[in-house]
């Protein structure tokens, strides 16, 4: 129906660094986006009061014209489904078995949905993105930020497992032997993979070692980042480079045990840290080739390789960085049915399936 094109709803894209919250309607796309740090020395709770402020103000604006018919968010992990509770996350200290799901319906009256933020990139990839370029019925997403997430779609529907916890790719084990990873693991994909892991590998730089010399290594007051190590890498420094070989080298290790065991026809890279794809995915694909028996015989050309799919592809996302926030966005629409009967009440329109 017309009027559910000009629906609104709110995502919220909670993250270790940043909160974004935005306004979105299936016709419009995103409306606006507001972006503030995440306080975690203050504690959850101040974040949750955060984040109330800052959908209160995007529905004064947007919400007078067009109804609010749910919101959205994705969190990290590990998160307890239905229950909505965080149990441990490596990435926010302080907030184990925190009741976010809770806390959040106690600030809105509007139907609210939660899943994780790994899971609801996937979504927005396989609802808005190369899903829908290539028509295909499932996929596995990893997303690189300041962890490791992962999400998969099984024929359309996002893959819980029977807690809720499915999908943690990002602490599958590449080296036992390997640095100490924040689930209290060693060796995991998020050691090697995630910005955290990249700036790390980096910190013992001398601050003006890297060569030609760039303005973030330059002046040691800046901070380190991922995105800066990227700038170098590509400029010629060879420290730089390989610290993105070895992370390609992880993700292509957990790529080919993904493959094996799952057979999908997609695997997208995500996240703030894909943005390097150029830099890692020789590795990766190199590692493919090694460990992989199914990726050989179902990648394009391969042996087993079904035209319909086109073969097995691994890919970086079509929609960048901006996947988390749409997953959250696009979320209200794509819940299971069971959790749209509890997130709704009787005062609240029913939401579609899929937004036309």
């Amino acid at each position: 129906m017309d009027s559910d094109r000009e629906a609104l709803t709110i995502g919220i894209d909670l993250g270790a660094t940043s909160v974004r919250v935005a306004a979105w309607s299936p016709r419009a796309g995103l409306l606006e986006t507001s972006i503030f740090p995440t306080r975690i020395a203050a504690g959850p709770v101040a974040v949750v009061d955060d984040i109330a402020d800052s959908v209160a103000a995007l529905l004064v604006t947007h919400g007078r014209s067009r109804p609010c018919v749910g919101i959205g968010v994705g969190s990290p992990g590990p998160l307890e489904l239905p229950a909505g509770r965080l149990h441990a996350p490596p990435n926010l200290p302080g907030w184990d078995k925190f009741p976010l799901l809770d806390e959040l319906k106690s600030r809105f009256s509007h139907p609210l949905f939660l899943d994780g933020d790994a899971k609801v990139a996937a979504l927005a990839e396989f609802v808005l993105g190369s899903g829908r370029e290539f028509a295909v019925d499932s996929l596995c997403m990893l997303t690189l930020g300041t962890g490791v997430g992962s999400g998969i779609i099984l024929k359309g529907r996002i893959w819980h497992g029977v807690s809720g916890m499915a999908a943690e790719a990002g602490h599958l084990t590449i080296d036992p032997a390997g640095p100490a990873c924040g689930c209290g693991n060693a060796g995991c994909l998020e050691a090697y993979a995630s910005a955290t892991a990249v700036v790390k590998a980096a910190a013992h730089f001398p601050a003006d070692s890297l060569h030609p010399p760039h303005p973030p290594f330059a002046d040691p007051a800046l901070p380190l980042t991922a995105g800066g190590l990227a700038i170098a890498a590509r400029a010629g420094d060879p420290r730089a480079h390989s610290i993105y070989k070895h992370a390609g080298r992880a993700l292509g290790i957990a790529l080919a045990d993904l493959i094996n065991l799952l057979n999908l026809p997609l695997y997208v890279i995500g996240g703030g840290v894909a943005q390097s794809w150029d830099l890692f995915a020789p590795s990766i694909f190199e590692e493919l080739h090694r460990r992989s028996y199914v990726y050989r015989l179902t990648a394009s050309g391969g042996a087993a390789c079904h035209a319909v799919h086109g073969g097995t592809r691994v890919i970086p996302s079509r929609l960048g960085p901006e996947a988390g926030l749409l997953g959250a966005c696009i979320l209200p629409f794509h819940a299971p049915p069971a959790h749209r009967d509890e997130a709704r009440s009787d005062r609240q329109p029913h939401l579609r399936e899929t937004p036309s």
